[in-house]
């Protein structure tokens, strides 16, 4: 099973940016989405052109505000929206599919907002989904929780700790007691579990040219019941082959929109590969794109 976690910050907005192209050349068996921004229906109507998927979508009260949504080839045989819990449900941060052989939850945790303003109600959040996974947990299949987390959970997930801690929304103290206490309630951060050393992140800030100087932060996770990550394969980011592409075209006077890739989490550090990409043009025009890299060589771009 192959499943993608994707904060996708307004779903009608990225399909402008050719998201149903790179939803089917990832061909996953199940997306997660996180901060759709629209109603169950507008997420609908914004997937409709990707065909072979069942969407299940929660929306906020409050319009074009947070969203979680569950798209997966398999119907589920059940589909639980929110946490059940008085105060938490208004937002549409949980959806939870129960397929065959595994329980998946998509979520999307309050941030603590500007000066910290949420940082009560977030520390209440925290303990109330615990509550809630960890009720899961106890029934007789394994359970995937995956979203954006909202918090980095070690130095090692952020690229400036010192200058962030307990001062930003995502690296307080309450907010790393609280994915602490979940992890040692019973659950496997399954990205340290296969890379405990890698420094890889997966939000950045678009000030200050943050992500081309790679000063990022790791709040999106793949969270499995203890025991069930033996059953993982491996877990990785999407986004480096496609920065790398964009960069290169880019330099050639190129707009790129997107750009979508055969194998898009390659590790760049340490695999030798060859893979295809398209890239899509702000004009609508495609490139195939030949990306590789030689043992000990440098990455190369190479349009086709």
């Amino acid at each position: 099973m192959k499943l993608i976690s994707f904060n996708v910050n307004g779903i009608r907005g990225s399909v402008g940016k050719g998201l149903h192209d790179t939803l089917r050349t990832l061909n996953a068996d199940i997306i997660c989405f996180q901060e759709t921004k629209a109603t169950p229906e507008q997420v609908a109507e914004a997937l409709k052109a990707v065909d072979g998927y069942h969407v299940n979508a929660y929306g906020a009260v409050k319009l074009g505000y947070s969203g979680t949504a569950i798209v997966s080839k398999t119907q589920p045989a059940k589909v639980d929206f929110g946490i059940g819990m008085k105060g938490h449900d208004d937002e549409g941060r949980v959806v939870t599919c129960t397929f065959k052989d595994v329980v998946v939850v998509c979520v999307y945790t309050p941030n603590s907002g500007e000066g910290m303003k949420r940082l009560g109600y977030r520390s209440e959040w925290d303990a109330a989904f615990k509550t809630y996974v960890n009720k899961l947990a106890k029934g007789k299949l394994p359970v995937i929780v995956t979203g954006d987390l909202n918090v980095a959970h070690q130095p090692i997930d952020i690229a400036r700790p010192k200058e962030n801690y307990n001062k930003t929304s995502g690296y307080t103290q309450q907010e790393i007691d609280g994915i602490t206490a979940l992890l040692g309630s019973g659950w496997v951060d399954t990205f340290r579990h296969f890379h405990p050393e890698v420094v890889k992140y997966s939000w950045w800030s678009q000030r200050f040219g943050a992500r081309a100087k790679n000063v990022g932060w790791r709040i999106d996770y793949v969270l499995v019941t203890k025991g069930f990550e033996k059953k993982v394969k491996d877990v990785t980011g999407i986004t480096e082959i496609q920065n790398k592409v964009k960069a290169e075209l880019g330099t050639g006077n190129l707009d790129v929109k997107s750009v979508s890739c055969a194998k898009p989490g390659v590790d760049l550090k340490r695999e030798s590969f060859t893979l295809s990409c398209t890239a899509t043009l702000s004009d609508g025009k495609k490139k195939v794109v030949k990306v590789e890299k030689k043992p000990g060589g440098k990455l190369t771009v190479t349009t086709r």
